[in-house]
């Protein structure tokens, strides 16, 4: 009796949990749309999404440039940081020794828990001074941002990319040797086709988290709120011209800056259903 008791309370408990998580989620949606959508209907949805001018003073709000920006960091970074990423999972899961994988892994850990203004410091000191001297200029652009970027979504495409390699059955890798492949063609042909499903979801988490990046952006992209005419251009993101700015917006440049966070939300949310969708086939 004691013990149905105690597992009718955390019931219970784990309950309200999820229903609190849940409501959270709703609040956050409504506060969003409810303060973001009007300020799109005054601005005019096509001006606030399809305009390249972004002048507060004016009361001109068009944040393309910022769309595109966004955009063009988060793919260079998934261009420089997917395939390093993948291949440093394989080789952790079916190539690395044991002393190794002893260092290895903490390693990729500890990526994953340095503070982005820490990686943004990294970026400013030793990414710029690179940039400067191979392209001139001030070295902060949309290569600079997608490589810093790259590194910073590294730990979490490892960490899945790995813990899906490593859960497919070794059936798949044993018949693979059993008809004459090599363990390289048996890793490469089997398992990691295999674990696909998996290994996209990883990609799918660290394209939410390079779309979401702020602080090291900020650092490093040149923070121009133009649309960027070469890798080496400075750039703005929609992360970076929100934090840029909220601190002394009002009226409607608050507003404005509230439905970029509406239009981020909304790209975030179908990141996610993406990741959700994937989830769902690979089951």
């Amino acid at each position: 009796m004691v013990s149905k008791g105690k597992e009718k309370v955390m019931h219970i408990v784990f309950m309200l949990a999820a229903c609190g998580s849940i409501l959270a989620v709703i609040v956050i949606c409504l506060f969003m749309f409810a303060n973001g959508v009007p300020a799109m209907a005054e601005i005019g949805l096509k001006d606030f999404l399809l305009g390249k001018k972004w002048i507060p003073n004016q009361n001109i709000f068009g944040i393309f440039p910022m769309i595109i920006g966004s955009i063009y960091v988060t793919a260079g970074a998934i261009i420089i940081g997917v395939p390093i990423g993948l291949l440093c999972a394989i080789f952790m899961a079916h190539f690395c020794s044991s002393k190794i994988y002893k260092i290895l892994k903490p390693a990729v850990e500890l990526l994953a828990g340095i503070p982005s203004i820490v990686y943004g410091f990294f970026g400013l000191m030793v990414i710029v001074p690179i940039m400067q001297n191979m392209f001139g200029g001030s070295g902060k652009g949309v290569l600079t941002a997608s490589i810093l970027l790259g590194i910073m979504i590294l730990p979490t495409i490892i960490s899945v990319a790995e813990t899906n390699i490593r859960a497919v059955p070794e059936s798949y890798y044993e018949g693979a040797l059993a008809l004459g492949d090599t363990h390289e063609r048996a890793v490469f042909k089997a398992v990691v086709p295999a674990a696909k499903s998996g290994i996209l979801a990883g990609v799918i988490l660290g394209i939410g988290r390079a779309i979401g990046e702020t602080m090291a952006v900020i650092m490093i992209a040149g923070n121009q709120p133009i649309v960027p005419d070469g890798i080496t251009s400075g750039v703005r993101t929609m992360t970076a011209n929100i934090v840029l700015e909220m601190g002394y917006a009002a009226d409607l440049h608050r507003e404005a800056l509230i439905a970029t966070g509406v239009v981020l939300f909304v790209f975030i949310l179908l990141i996610n259903l993406l990741f959700s969708a994937v989830k769902r086939k690979g089951e």
